[in-house]
C-alpha cells in the first residue's frame, strides 16, 4: 500500500512539474532533489538531468531558458557524473531542489570544475508558470571567458546562492559551453559544508605548494652553492609543474590574471609545453648520457620540440595546444623512463630512483590526463591524487638526488684513497693547495658577508643589518634605561615617478634621498638604512622622540627644498613621509616597528610630506599618533 501511494505521489508531482515548467522542459526525468536532507544532497547525481545540443541544433544556439525549444529530450545523470571528452556541444543541465524543512535555507551549489569557458546559471521559483526573463532570477554569466570577478564570490570553483523559503520550489538551469573537454561535478552544500571542505582542501594545498615552494629553493640554493646544473634543473621543473598545476587548479586565475580571461586559457598549454622542457632538460643533466648517443639524439630533439612547443602554443587555439602538450609530455615521460632504464642497466645507479620516480609519475599522469580531458569522473579527487603523486614524484628524485651525490662522492673517495696510497707527496701538495683555496675562499666568504649587509644602489645599510642590529639595540636600551627610536622614511608618490620618467630616474631619486640621510645622520652609533624600495630607516639608540623628530624634520626640509632635473629637463621636487616610535617598557623589536610602521602610515593617510609620531605604549596596546609639519 505505502509503495502504490509513493507510485501515486510521484505521478502527481511529475503532472504538476509538467504543468509549471513551461518552456524550462516538456518532460522531466528527474526528481525534484530535497535541499534539507544530507543523504539526498549527496546523491545530487539521481536529480540531473541534461541534455546535449550539437552544433546547428536550435538549442545550441539558444542563450536562454526562453530560447529553448518547446520540448527536448532531456536525459537523466542516472547517479554518474556529468564528464563529457572533448566536444562542441553546448550542454544544459536541469536541476530542481526543493526546502521540506520548516525553516528558510541557503545552499551552494557548487561546480567544482574551474576549467570552463562559459557557464550560465538560471533560477526561480516552481510556483511561478512558465520560464520568462521577468520574474526569474537574474541569472550568473560566467567562466574562463569572463573576468574572474563575475563568479559572484571569491573563489576558484563555480558557486550559485540557492535560498529556499520553507516548501519552496526551484528550478536550476545550466548552460554549459567550453572549448576542451567538459567536467561538470555538481554538489548542493550547506555554507558550513562549503567552508569546511574549502578549509580541508587550503590545507592541502598549502602543504602541498608550500612544500614545492621550499624544495625549489633548496635546490636553487644547492645550484647557487655547488653550481651544478641539474639543481637548477631540478628547480626549474618542480616551479614549472607547481604553476601547471596551479593553472589546472584555477588558482592562477584567481591570484594571477583574474581580469584576463585570454591567459587563463593560455596558462595551461603553456606551462603544460615549459613542464615538458624541464623534465627534458633536468632528465638530460642527471643520468649523464654520454655524447653521441642514441639517448642524447633524443633528449636533442625532445628539448627542441618542447622550445617550439612553448611557442606554438602563443599562436595556435587552445584546442589543439593542449591535445599536442599532452602528447609532448606523455612522450617525454615515457622517453625518460625508457632513457633511466638503459643507464640502470649500464650500471649507473641514481638512474633506479629516478627510473621509480617517472613510474609513479606516469600512472598519475595518465590518470590526471583521462580525468582532464572528460574520460574519468571526480576531478576533484584526481587533482589531489596527482598531487600527491607527484609530491612522491618530487620526494623520489630528490632522494635520486642524493644518491648521486653519494656515488659521487663515493668516487671521490676512491681516488683520494688511490692517490693517497700511489702520489703521497702530490696528495700533500694537492692539501696544500686545496687549503689554500678554502683560505681565500673563506676571505671571499667574509668580504661577501660585508658587502651583503650594504644597499648596492645606494650604499646605506640594508634590510638584513636592521634585522641583525635592532634587536641588539633593543636588549641595550632595555638594559641601560637608555631611549631607542626608529624612524620609518618613505617617498612620496614614487611609483608616479617611475611611471612618469622610468626606473633609472627613480634610482637617481632614491640615490639622492640616500645623500640627504647620509648628510644628517651624523652620530656615530646612528645608522641609515634603506629598508626596501622606496622606503628607509634610521635606528636612533639614545635619542628620543624629540630629538628624532628633529633629525626627521631637517631631512624632509632639505629634500623638499633639492631640486632635482628630470628627463624633460624639468625641476622636480621630491617629498618624504615619516613615522618614528620610541621603544617602550617590555616591548619586542615587532612592536616597535609596527608603532612606527603605522604612525608612517598616518603621515600617508594625512596628506604626506610630514612627520608622525607614535607614542609609547605598552606591549599589545595600539600606539597613538601624533603629527608634525
Amino acid at each position: 500500500m505505502l509503495r502504490l501511494w509513493n507510485l501515486l505521489t510521484a505521478c502527481f508531482l511529475a503532472t504538476a512539474g509538467l504543468l509549471f515548467s513551461g518552456q524550462l522542459a516538456s518532460m522531466e526525468p528527474c526528481p525534484a532533489l530535497n535541499a534539507a536532507s544530507p543523504d539526498a544532497r549527496s546523491a545530487i547525481n539521481h536529480h540531473i538531468c541534461f541534455y546535449s545540443a550539437r552544433p546547428g541544433e536550435p538549442a545550441h544556439a539558444a542563450t536562454a531558458p526562453e530560447d529553448l525549444p518547446a520540448e527536448l529530450a532531456w536525459r537523466p545523470a542516472r547517479g554518474h557524473d556529468l564528464v563529457f571528452s572533448h566536444t562542441d556541444s553546448v550542454y544544459w543541465i536541469q536541476l530542481n531542489v526543493r526546502n521540506s524543512s520548516a525553516e528558510s535555507g541557503l545552499w551552494y551549489l557548487k561546480l567544482h570544475y574551474p576549467l570552463l569557458d562559459e557557464v550560465t546559471f538560471w533560477q526561480k521559483s516552481r510556483y511561478q508558470s512558465g520560464y520568462s526573463p521577468e520574474d526569474a532570477r537574474p541569472p550568473l554569466a560566467t567562466g574562463d571567458l569572463f573576468p574572474f570577478a563575475t563568479r559572484g564570490i571569491d573563489y576558484r570553483y563555480f558557486l550559485l546562492p540557492v535560498t529556499l523559503d520553507a516548501g519552496e520550489n526551484h528550478s536550476i538551469l545550466i548552460r554549459v559551453h567550453s572549448s576542451g573537454a567538459l567536467n561538470v561535478p555538481l554538489g548542493l552544500m550547506t555554507p558550513g559544508e562549503v567552508i569546511a571542505e574549502s578549509n580541508h582542501l587550503t590545507l592541502i594545498h598549502g602543504l602541498f605548494y608550500g612544500a614545492l615552494l621550499i624544495l625549489a629553493a633548496f635546490n636553487l640554493l644547492l645550484f647557487i652553492s655547488a653550481g651544478t646544473r641539474y639543481y637548477f634543473y631540478n628547480a626549474f621543473y618542480i616551479i614549472s609543474i607547481g604553476m601547471f598545476l596551479f593553472a589546472m587548479g584555477g588558482f592562477a586565475n584567481q591570484y594571477f590574471w583574474p581580469e584576463s580571461s585570454e591567459l587563463a586559457n593560455l596558462s595551461i598549454p603553456l606551462t603544460l609545453a615549459v613542464c615538458a622542457l624541464a623534465m627534458t632538460l633536468f632528465g638530460w643533466s642527471f643520468l649523464e648520457v654520454g655524447p653521441d648517443t642514441l639517448s642524447v639524439k633524443a633528449l636533442k630533439s625532445l628539448a627542441t620540440v618542447a622550445v617550439g612547443a612553448v611557442a606554438l602554443t602563443l599562436l595556435i587555439p587552445y584546442t589543439k595546444s593542449i591535445l599536442i602538450n599532452t602528447a609532448l609530455a606523455l612522450t617525454v615521460i615515457v622517453a625518460l623512463q625508457v632513457i633511466a632504464y638503459v643507464r640502470w642497466r649500464q650500471g649507473y645507479r641514481p638512474a633506479f630512483w629516478y627510473l621509480a620516480a617517472w613510474m609513479v609519475m606516469v600512472v598519475g599522469a595518465l590518470i590526471y590526463a583521462m580525468a582532464a580531458f572528460g574520460y574519468l569522473g571526480d576531478y576533484q579527487a584526481r587533482e589531489v591524487m596527482m598531487q600527491a603523486v607527484l609530491g612522491g614524484q618530487v620526494v623520489l628524485l630528490n632522494y635520486a638526488l642524493v644518491q648521486r651525490w653519494r656515488l659521487l662522492n663515493q668516487k671521490l673517495l676512491d681516488v683520494e684513497h688511490q692517490a693517497r696510497t700511489e702520489l703521497e707527496l702530490k696528495v700533500h701538495e694537492r692539501t696544500a693547495q686545496l687549503r689554500n683555496t678554502m683560505r681565500e675562499l673563506e676571505q671571499a666568504n667574509r668580504k661577501l658577508a660585508s658587502l651583503s649587509l650594504n644597499d648596492a644602489l645606494t650604499g646605506l645599510y640594508n634590510r638584513r643589518h636592521m634585522d641583525n642590529l635592532l634587536p641588539e639595540l633593543c636588549r641595550e636600551a632595555r638594559r641601560t634605561g637608555n631611549p631607542l627610536t626608529l624612524a620609518l622614511i618613505d617617498a612620496d608618490h614614487f611609483k608616479r615617478i617611475n611611471d612618469t620618467w622610468g626606473h633609472d630616474f627613480g634610482d637617481q631619486c632614491l640615490k639622492q634621498i640616500a645623500g640627504i640621510l647620509d648628510e644628517h645622520v651624523k652620530r656615530p652609533r646612528d645608522v641609515a638604512i634603506r629598508f626596501g624600495g622606496e622606503e628607509f630607516a634610521l635606528l636612533l639608540p639614545g635619542n628620543n622622540l624629540e630629538g628624532a623628530r628633529t633629525l626627521c624634520l631637517s631631512i624632509l626640509k632639505a629634500m623638499r627644498e633639492t631640486a632635482l632635473i628630470a628627463p624633460d629637463k624639468k625641476p622636480f621636487h621630491l617629498t618624504l613621509s615619516a613615522g618614528i616610535a620610541e621603544l617602550g617598557t617590555g616591548e619586542e623589536p615587532s612592536d616597535l616597528f609596527r608603532k612606527a610602521d603605522e604612525a608612517l602610515y598616518q603621515a600617508k593617510a594625512a596628506g604626506r610630506d610630514q612627520i608622525m609620531l607614535a607614542n609609547r605604549a605598552s606591549v599589545g596596546d595600539q600606539s597613538t599618533v601624533s603629527s608634525t609639519n
